[in-house]
């Protein structure tokens, strides 16, 4: 049997574990780079628009002493009955508040309110009341209309998980990519900015030409005339000469 002498064993030993600790160590660098290769390169799949339900609403504060709705007030029930016939997914909710000083002059604006939203082609149906009672008593409780629509949403924004300067532990830094947090308020800007969700899906459908428009447009080709459309309207607004 061969003994090997105090001082092999002990660099043997140091040895193995020095090997443990650099198999360690590149076990975990193997563990970053598949977290972090599992984040897309491509702002538009970091941060997608998404299409969801949302809900709009509005409030209409009443006082204690007087109901009925103020010419702002009408403005803006009206515009609610507007937006909900073009892009209403549910019924409007109408909340009033019970039990309050405001509680008799709500319910006389709530009615108004229906009215209002009746004459504008919401169906009965479509319109839903309910009475509340507000947490905070303190401050005057509002009448809430509300509604769900289809709304484009993207984000939330502000996320830093790695360090946008030159570290070590920052690969995009080295590898000159995006870092984590880039186009994603490019892309919350435009999901707000969106008026149809669905335009961002799909193109719309063409609609019918103005053919009256169209054949004298041609007429004036056949006959050697211009084809432009005058705008004397646009001189008056001028406010300068230049480049006449």
């Amino acid at each position: 049997m061969i003994t090997r002498p105090p001082q092999l064993r002990k660099r043997a030993t140091g040895f193995g574990g020095a090997l443990v600790g650099i198999a360690l160590a590149l076990g975990g660098c193997q563990h970053d780079e598949i977290a972090t290769a599992s984040i897309p390169d491509d702002y538009k799949q970091r941060h997608p628009i998404a299409i969801e339900e949302q809900n709009r609403s509005i409030v209409v504060f009443v006082g204690h002493a007087r109901g009925g709705l103020t010419a702002a007030q009408r403005a803006d029930v009206m515009g609610v009955a507007s937006t909900w016939l073009r892009e209403g997914t549910g019924a409007i909710h109408i909340d009033v508040p019970a039990g309050t000083p405001n509680a008799r002059p709500a319910a006389e604006s709530m009615r108004e309110i229906q009215a209002m939203l009746s004459a504008a082609g919401v169906p009965p149906r479509g319109i839903i009341t309910r009475p509340y009672q507000p947490e905070d008593k303190r401050f005057l409780p509002p009448i809430r209309l509300t509604y769900s629509k289809i709304a484009a949403v993207a984000g939330p924004c502000g996320l830093w998980p790695e360090d946008i300067g030159p570290s070590m532990k920052n690969k995009s830094w080295f590898e000159n990519k995006d870092y984590y947090n880039y186009g994603c308020a490019y892309q919350r800007n435009l999901a707000a900015m969106v008026d149809n969700p669905s335009d961002l899906e799909q193109p719309r459908s063409e609609t019918p030409s103005y053919t009256t428009r169209r054949t004298a447009f041609f007429e004036k080709y056949r006959k050697g005339l211009p084809t432009a459309v005058p705008y004397p309207e646009a001189e008056k607004a001028k406010l300068s000469d230049t480049g006449k």
